[in-house]
């Protein structure tokens, strides 16, 4: 039966029923085992280049070339599955995500979505699915940014909003570049993966927030991924004897920072009255001289500021802008904000939107819309070509932690959601 549209929702639903819950789920769970932390819950430590990476790559490429696909590494380590089925031309529509972890990371967030989409190309294949175009399946390398900085690395090459040899001079807090890393588990290949290549792309992830889970809903359409500004903030006082400084001689610039801190929160407390995915965090404090009895001469701090509106993020740092002049005035110390990391909001591509709710609906599943806080290799992928994300839903919202769970049936449902969506946009 058709749809409004004119696509075929029938094949499509054919495709969904033919994602193997337990086949999706042995994938996860044996990924889940490289680098697995010892405690309670699901825990695992995947970080670029080690030796769980080495192991956790080795199982994929088995389970791609298991499934007909052939294989690639590009030289910063992105790994893809390529499916060149009969009479397929064009540009190829691709799907995947990340291996990599943060230290202590859950098991779902990167693999859910790499392993949904190898699932995907079964399903098709199960279901006597021909697409029109070639279908890959991705793994990119260094999403989390826990080894080699910035995060999204593999993908921001492979988008080109960096270079190979950019990438692979990137070096970890003991000096090993990226690219030795790569070496050293046999997975630095060559050529750059180029999305701009694909006709579009699709990434399948855990929601890290509880919007699906308390709606009770399976699957979520993003319809953008969040800016995310990063800025350097100081506070330089003077650091004085605790005990023979009496208060009003003081320049302390741990109390002026803490007035910021409670400012920025006042602001974006307010900022959501008008955009409530506007967030403002104060994540890190490294505190000089950092000792009882000595007034802190020195503050330095990270500040995170987030939302899908371009305007709030720039609202939210002149607030902290007008905190620091305030704090200079009033307090008698120097302040300095430099504004560093800055990623826009991302929309998401609307055909890659419709196509994921034309896959729920083929697979009898509901999808409602919603915004990602988080960022992903999505990003970087939409800069050059359509791209489209679909949440799975979070227990609890946790995330980057042993207690990071889906239930297996919610994994299979909104792959199936994936794997009806890819076989559209594959048509």
């Amino acid at each position: 039966m058709d749809d409004d549209s004119g696509e075929d929702t029938g094949t499509e639903g054919t495709v969904a029923a033919a994602v193997d819950e337990a086949r999706l789920r042995e994938d996860v769970e044996r990924n889940g085992e490289f680098g697995a932390v010892p405690g309670e819950g699901h825990g695992r430590t995947v970080l670029p280049g080690t030796e769980p990476n080495r192991e956790a790559r080795e199982y994929l490429l088995d389970r791609l070339e298991a499934a007909g696909l052939t294989v690639d590494v590009d030289a910063v380590g992105n790994l893809v599955g390529r499916w060149d089925p009969p009479g397929a031309s064009g540009a190829p529509v691709a799907a995947g995500s990340h291996l990599d972890s943060v230290p202590e990371g859950g098991i779902f967030d990167g693999p859910l979505g790499v392993y949904a989409a190898l699932e995907a190309v079964r399903a098709m294949r199960d279901a006597e699915f021909d697409p029109a175009r070639p279908v890959e399946v991705v793994s990119f390398t260094g999403e989390e940014g826990s080894r080699f900085d910035p995060g999204l690395l593999g993908s921001s090459v492979a988008a080109g909003e960096h270079t190979v040899e950019a990438a692979l001079a990137r070096t970890d807090d003991d000096g090993v570049t990226l690219e030795a890393a790569l070496e050293g588990i046999g997975f630095r290949g060559e050529g750059r993966l180029d999305a701009a290549g694909w006709d579009a792309w699709l990434e399948l992830h855990v929601e890290q927030h509880t919007e699906l889970e308390s709606r009770g809903v399976p699957a979520g359409v993003v319809t953008d991924v969040t800016g995310i500004t990063h800025c350097a903030v100081t506070v330089r006082g003077e650091a004085n004897h605790a005990g023979s400084t009496p208060m009003g001689d003081r320049s302390d610039a741990l109390c002026a920072a803490a007035e910021f801190v409670t400012d920025l929160e006042r602001a974006a407390n307010e900022r959501t009255g008008v955009d409530p995915a506007a967030v403002g965090t104060v994540g890190r404090l490294d505190l000089s001289p950092n000792a009882t009895n000595v007034v802190p001469g020195r503050v330095e701090m990270g500040v995170d500021v987030r939302s899908i509106e371009r305007e709030s993020m720039d609202h939210l740092v002149d607030a902290a802008r007008e905190s620091l002049d305030r704090l200079a005035d009033q307090r008698g110390v120097e302040t300095d904000l430099e504004r560093g990391f800055d990623l826009r909001p991302t929309p998401m591509a609307a055909r890659c939107r419709a196509a994921l709710h034309g896959g729920a609906d083929a697979a009898g599943l509901e999808a409602v819309d919603l915004h990602s806080g988080a960022a992903h290799d999505s990003m970087h992928v939409a800069a050059v070509t359509d791209a489209g994300m679909l949440f799975a839903p979070s227990r609890d919202g946790i995330s980057h932690s042993p207690g990071e769970w889906t239930d297996w049936a919610d994994c299979a449902a909104a792959t199936r959601v994936l794997a009806a969506g890819l076989a559209r946009l594959a048509a």
